[in-house]
């Protein structure tokens, strides 16, 4: 059982850090933004009060809102990867496939639209930023991304 659980967890990891290679690529090659998990951190900093706000960074700063932002990233990559195998069955860390780390990797897409970003203040699904449609591109590219590191982490540790 403890085998599955640190399997699970790696399968996380993996998926978060190919999220951020692909980041990193973007900003490289395209001159994307980096992500900044300053606002992140500092959005999680105030859960403890409210968790939707019309500008996070009118929120009050925290000293480590950086690193807890980074810290949130990789939690909620962990939790992902959890919920994919508890979702798929011990039986696919075995024979992992691409479909349900797709399906998963799309669905996760939803609380960064619904939860993160009217969270900090950018509205639904981006709605309030210049270039929503962008930003929802890229978000699903990402999370695409973050699928194929789902599956294979998978298929790298099985």
């Amino acid at each position: 059982m403890s085998d599955i659980f640190w399997r699970t967890i790696a399968i996380g990891i993996g998926a978060t850090v190919l999220m951020d290679i692909w980041a990193f690529f973007l900003h490289k090659a395209f001159g994307q933004p980096r992500p900044n998990w300053g606002p992140v951190g500092r959005w999680v900093w105030h859960l403890r009060d409210k968790v939707f706000h019309d500008d996070i960074g009118d929120a009050k700063p925290y000293a480590h809102e950086v690193a807890l932002g980074w810290a949130f990233h990789y939690f909620v990559g962990i939790v992902y990867g959890i919920i994919l195998v508890a979702l798929a069955g011990a039986a696919w860390l075995a024979a992992p496939t691409f479909l349900p780390a797709f399906i998963l990797g799309i669905v996760t897409v939803v609380a960064g639209w619904f939860l993160l970003a009217p969270g900090m203040g950018a509205g639904w699904a981006a709605s309030k930023r210049p270039n929503p449609m962008q930003i929802r591109a890229l978000n699903l590219v990402s999370h695409t991304v973050f699928a194929l590191g789902l599956y294979g982490t998978a298929l790298l540790i099985r």
